[in-house]
Protein backbone atom coordinates (compact mmCIF):
# COMPACT_ATOMS: atom_id res chain seq x y z
CA UNK A 1 0.00 0.00 0.00
CA UNK A 2 3.01 2.26 0.89
CA UNK A 3 4.51 1.98 -2.47
CA UNK A 4 1.13 2.52 -4.15
CA UNK A 5 0.69 5.50 -2.22
CA UNK A 6 4.42 6.73 -3.08
CA UNK A 7 3.41 6.07 -6.79
CA UNK A 8 0.14 8.30 -6.70
CA UNK A 9 1.64 10.91 -4.84
CA UNK A 10 -0.22 10.93 -1.58
CA UNK A 11 2.52 9.29 0.90
CA UNK A 12 2.95 12.69 2.55
CA UNK A 13 -0.72 12.50 3.53
CA UNK A 14 -1.60 8.84 4.48
CA UNK A 15 0.05 6.69 6.94
CA UNK A 16 0.06 2.98 6.61
CA UNK A 17 0.55 0.87 9.45
CA UNK A 18 0.15 -2.70 10.53
CA UNK A 19 -0.66 -4.24 14.22
CA UNK A 20 -1.65 -7.91 14.80
CA UNK A 21 -5.12 -8.63 17.21
CA UNK A 22 -2.91 -11.29 19.22
CA UNK A 23 -0.26 -10.95 20.95
CA UNK A 24 1.59 -14.58 20.49
CA UNK A 25 4.32 -12.91 17.87
CA UNK A 26 4.92 -9.17 19.48
CA UNK A 27 8.60 -8.60 18.77
CA UNK A 28 9.17 -11.23 16.04
CA UNK A 29 10.27 -10.54 12.83
CA UNK A 30 7.81 -11.77 9.45
CA UNK A 31 7.76 -15.58 8.58
CA UNK A 32 10.84 -16.33 6.47
CA UNK A 33 8.61 -17.84 3.83
CA UNK A 34 6.23 -14.16 3.48
CA UNK A 35 9.64 -12.39 3.19
CA UNK A 36 11.05 -14.57 0.47
CA UNK A 37 8.30 -13.98 -1.47
CA UNK A 38 7.67 -10.30 -0.97
CA UNK A 39 11.42 -10.11 -1.97
CA UNK A 40 10.66 -11.83 -5.06
CA UNK A 41 7.71 -9.45 -6.26
CA UNK A 42 9.98 -6.37 -5.47
CA UNK A 43 8.75 -5.48 -1.88
CA UNK A 44 11.04 -5.04 1.31
CA UNK A 45 10.07 -7.54 3.53
CA UNK A 46 12.86 -7.14 5.90
CA UNK A 47 12.82 -4.79 9.28
CA UNK A 48 9.28 -5.71 10.32
CA UNK A 49 8.54 -6.55 14.29
CA UNK A 50 5.10 -8.11 15.30
CA UNK A 51 2.64 -5.71 17.28
CA UNK A 52 -0.23 -6.24 18.99
CA UNK A 53 -3.12 -3.40 17.83
CA UNK A 54 -3.67 -0.76 20.87
CA UNK A 55 -7.34 0.09 21.07
CA UNK A 56 -6.15 4.07 21.98
CA UNK A 57 -5.09 3.31 18.02
CA UNK A 58 -8.78 3.70 16.86
CA UNK A 59 -9.10 7.91 18.10
CA UNK A 60 -5.72 8.54 15.87
CA UNK A 61 -7.23 6.22 12.93
CA UNK A 62 -9.83 7.08 10.26
CA UNK A 63 -9.30 3.06 9.07
CA UNK A 64 -8.87 0.10 10.75
CA UNK A 65 -7.96 -2.72 7.79
CA UNK A 66 -8.59 -6.37 9.06
CA UNK A 67 -7.71 -9.46 6.98
CA UNK A 68 -9.99 -11.87 8.04
CA UNK A 69 -14.04 -12.06 9.91
CA UNK A 70 -11.75 -13.32 13.45
CA UNK A 71 -9.86 -10.24 13.22
CA UNK A 72 -12.77 -7.94 12.55
CA UNK A 73 -14.28 -9.62 15.57
CA UNK A 74 -11.34 -8.81 17.91
CA UNK A 75 -11.09 -5.02 16.58
CA UNK A 76 -15.23 -4.88 17.31
CA UNK A 77 -14.54 -6.36 20.68
CA UNK A 78 -11.37 -3.64 21.02
CA UNK A 79 -13.75 -0.80 19.85
CA UNK A 80 -16.05 1.54 21.14
CA UNK A 81 -19.61 1.31 19.52
CA UNK A 82 -18.68 4.69 17.76
CA UNK A 83 -15.59 3.43 16.45
CA UNK A 84 -16.90 0.16 15.11
CA UNK A 85 -17.55 1.82 11.00
CA UNK A 86 -13.88 2.48 11.11
CA UNK A 87 -12.94 -1.28 10.93
CA UNK A 88 -13.23 -2.97 7.23
CA UNK A 89 -11.64 -5.96 5.97
CA UNK A 90 -9.26 -5.69 2.90
CA UNK A 91 -10.85 -7.88 0.58
CA UNK A 92 -13.91 -5.53 0.49
CA UNK A 93 -12.15 -3.10 -1.92
CA UNK A 94 -11.13 -5.58 -4.46
CA UNK A 95 -14.12 -5.84 -7.25
CA UNK A 96 -13.00 -9.75 -7.68
CA UNK A 97 -13.69 -10.92 -4.37
CA UNK A 98 -17.33 -9.28 -3.61
CA UNK A 99 -19.89 -11.21 -3.13
CA UNK A 100 -17.73 -13.73 -2.50
CA UNK A 101 -15.27 -14.97 0.76
CA UNK A 102 -13.51 -11.58 1.99
CA UNK A 103 -11.04 -13.16 4.19
CA UNK A 104 -7.28 -13.35 3.48
CA UNK A 105 -6.10 -16.25 4.63
CA UNK A 106 -2.64 -17.02 6.96
CA UNK A 107 -0.92 -19.12 4.84
CA UNK A 108 1.32 -20.11 8.08
CA UNK A 109 0.36 -23.72 8.02
CA UNK A 110 -0.18 -24.49 4.31
CA UNK A 111 2.49 -24.62 1.48
CA UNK A 112 4.57 -22.12 0.53
CA UNK A 113 2.36 -20.99 -2.24
CA UNK A 114 -0.14 -19.54 -0.30
CA UNK A 115 2.27 -17.04 0.65
CA UNK A 116 2.30 -16.10 -3.25
CA UNK A 117 -2.01 -16.05 -3.19
CA UNK A 118 -2.01 -14.29 -0.30
CA UNK A 119 0.10 -11.61 -1.27
CA UNK A 120 -1.66 -11.44 -4.83
CA UNK A 121 -4.77 -11.05 -2.74
CA UNK A 122 -3.27 -8.06 -0.80
CA UNK A 123 -2.10 -6.29 -3.85
CA UNK A 124 -5.58 -6.41 -5.72
CA UNK A 125 -7.49 -5.12 -3.22
CA UNK A 126 -4.91 -2.32 -2.15
CA UNK A 127 -5.43 -1.04 -5.84
CA UNK A 128 -9.17 -0.83 -4.62
CA UNK A 129 -8.06 0.73 -1.39
CA UNK A 130 -6.12 3.49 -3.30
CA UNK A 131 -9.17 4.48 -5.02
CA UNK A 132 -10.86 4.94 -1.93
CA UNK A 133 -8.46 6.91 0.10
CA UNK A 134 -7.94 8.91 -2.99
CA UNK A 135 -11.54 9.70 -3.17
CA UNK A 136 -12.07 10.42 0.31
CA UNK A 137 -8.99 12.70 0.37
CA UNK A 138 -10.42 14.75 -2.66
CA UNK A 139 -13.88 15.01 -0.68
CA UNK A 140 -11.77 16.76 2.39
CA UNK A 141 -10.07 19.23 -0.07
Amino acid sequence: MRRKLQDAGLADRVIVDSAGTGGWHVGKGADPRAVATMTRHGYDGTGHAARQFDPAWFEERDLVIALDGKNVQSLRWLAAPEQRHKIVRLRSFDRASRGGDLDVPDPYYDADDGFEQVLAMIVAACDGLLKHVSSELDATR
